[in-house]
């Protein structure tokens, strides 16, 4: 059995669904089983990684995990995983772990890992760079406007499809030799947001424009939406270009394709734009 948390978000229903297709059985843990819409075939549960009386069902006869990362809950569930006998752990952290400047996002992560680490259960890491699904936050933008106000620099990122993401998860769940192991996930390539904003374009047949903020405008247009420490990390990470400009070939190397282009991601997600 394996156990999948986090399983409605953007990642986790891709691992879901596609262990679902490789045969496994999985069971996935949410807060609202009632709400889930997950597909036949799956065990869906009531619990929550804050809630330690819900994890020991959760976890009856569990042997592998898809872990999601909540700062504050890991130890409490690592806990709870070591009694009932957990064989693997694969978690879910982020790349702003291996930037040279931590930042609040970084240091979260990194927090996280060590508690992994120090379980004594077996672990791989999946450190993916930025989702291309964060760019759904531009959709109110594009669909008002057609115009992107965004952090405004040149800075370049490798941001990745999350169904690439879950296709590594699921190789190192149900394939041998991945214990111990931490990959670096990116796309296949490097694309500036103006960049990203104009494949948008192509693919709704919209002419859109990006429209750089600095960064005081940006934590202005953002403190309604995020904490400042979390605008102030994603400003941090800007600077950080370099590494997160880096193409990784540990996706196509796990999981025997290229991962998906930009294009094709937002070519499956166009109705979020329009």
């Amino acid at each position: 059995m394996i156990l999948v948390t986090g399983a409605t978000g953007n990642v986790g229903r891709q691992v879901v669904e596609q262990l679902l297709r490789e045969g496994a059985e999985v069971r996935a843990m949410t807060r609202r089983p009632d709400q889930a819409g997950l597909p036949d075939g799956v065990e869906v549960v009531r619990g929550d990684l804050t809630e330690p009386e819900t994890l020991p069902a959760a976890l009856r006869g569990v042997e592998r995990v898809f872990l999601f990362p909540l700062s504050g809950a890991m130890e409490g569930f690592l806990a709870a995983g070591k009694r009932a006998g957990l064989r693997h752990v694969v978690l879910m952290s982020a790349s702003a772990v291996t930037y040279e400047r931590p930042n609040a996002i970084g240091r979260r992560h990194e927090a996280i890992e060590r508690a992994v680490r120090d379980s004594g259960l077996p672990w791989t890491i999946l450190r993916p760079s930025a989702f291309m699904s964060n760019d759904r936050n531009w959709a109110p933008q594009i669909r008002a406007t057609g115009v992107v106000r965004w952090l405004g620099d040149d800075a370049a990122s490798t941001p990745i499809d999350e169904r690439d993401i879950a296709a590594v998860a699921v190789r190192a769940l149900l394939d041998d030799g991945h214990a111990g192991r931490t990959y670096l996930l990116t796309g296949p390539e490097a694309l500036t947001d103006p960049q990203r904003v104009a494949v948008l374009g192509a693919v709704l047949g919209r002419e859109l424009r990006f429209d750089g903020l600095s960064p005081e405008e940006f934590r202005a247009a953002m403190s309604p939406h995020m904490p400042a420490e979390i605008a102030d990390a994603l400003i941090a990470m800007r600077a950080e270009s370099k590494e997160m400009a880096g193409v990784s070939p540990a996706p196509a190397d796990l999981i025997g394709r290229e991962p998906h282009t930009y294009a094709e991601w937002a070519a499956c997600h166009a109705d979020d734009f329009r």
